[in-house]
């Protein structure tokens, strides 16, 4: 089965907002993501705006719409926020844990405690026509969890592989892998669609991409930090390249 790529534009807001003023703008990052091979376009709106603003989701929206292609909301699970997302109703609805001091997502959604809270939205976006995703972490509970909220996707937290792979924790990252490819069978036969992210680079992605049960990949910051370096669209060429590759040869 091919494997899709959700581009997170995230981080180019992040450069904007750090001087103010219109550039560089997502949306037209947006735009070249598509156009290099992104699937699909993810951006999370966080409670304190520190880098997409409400604007940015209006003409992503927008953009999105006019070419059939899928917007991918991350948000808290918040009243404020499901207002947001039924108004505009995008394609799909990443529900995320979210604190204000946090420099970017640290873990997975605590699906399990939070069951009775979390149902309710998902019930609510999927009923406006939205396909809600719960961004967790690769642990049993976790995603039987995710599963009796009616969530049609998990997206799973590759946060801990990729950084023991980095740091060259080899026995760790092993071991880490063999978590998330349990998850993703775990889910799987649930009937759940298998989504991951987090902290994917060129070193890691194919191995993540070999879980036959993952369909998608969101990435960003990575792909945002080596457009500096080589552009956007380059950048996410050799990623969707990494990617294919790595789902041919596990086939």
């Amino acid at each position: 089965m091919p494997i899709r790529l959700g581009v997170n534009i995230d981080h180019v807001a992040t450069v904007r907002n750090a001087r103010g003023g219109h550039a560089p703008d997502p949306v037209r990052a947006a735009q070249e993501a598509l156009e290099a091979g992104a699937d699909g376009i993810t951006a999370h709106l966080r409670e304190d705006r520190r880098h997409i603003s409400d604007g940015d989701i209006d003409r992503l929206a927008a953009l999105l719409r006019d070419q059939a292609r899928p917007l991918n909301l991350e948000m808290a699970v918040t009243q404020e926020m499901l207002a947001i997302a039924l108004r505009h109703k995008p394609h799909a609805v990443c529900l995320v844990p979210e604190r204000r001091e946090e420099r970017t997502t640290e873990g997975g959604l605590d699906v399990v405690g939070g069951h009775n809270w979390i149902t309710p939205f998902v019930r609510q976006l999927t009923d406006a026509g939205s396909r809600v995703s719960l961004f967790i972490g690769a642990d049993p509970a976790q995603i039987v969890a995710a599963h009796s909220t009616g969530a049609a996707v998990v997206e799973l937290h590759t946060g801990a592989y990729c950084d023991a792979v980095r740091e060259g924790r080899d026995e760790e990252a092993e071991a880490q892998l063999k978590t998330l490819t349990a998850g993703a069978a775990q889910a799987h036969a649930l009937g759940l669609e298998v989504h991951a992210g987090h902290g994917i680079d060129y070193e890691t992605v194919a191995a993540i991409a070999a879980i036959p049960e993952v369909v998608e990949l969101n990435i960003g910051h990575f792909l945002i930090g080596e457009a500096i370096f080589v552009g956007l669209g380059a950048s996410i060429r050799r990623m969707r390249d990494l990617m294919d590759t790595a789902r041919e040869a596990a086939a």
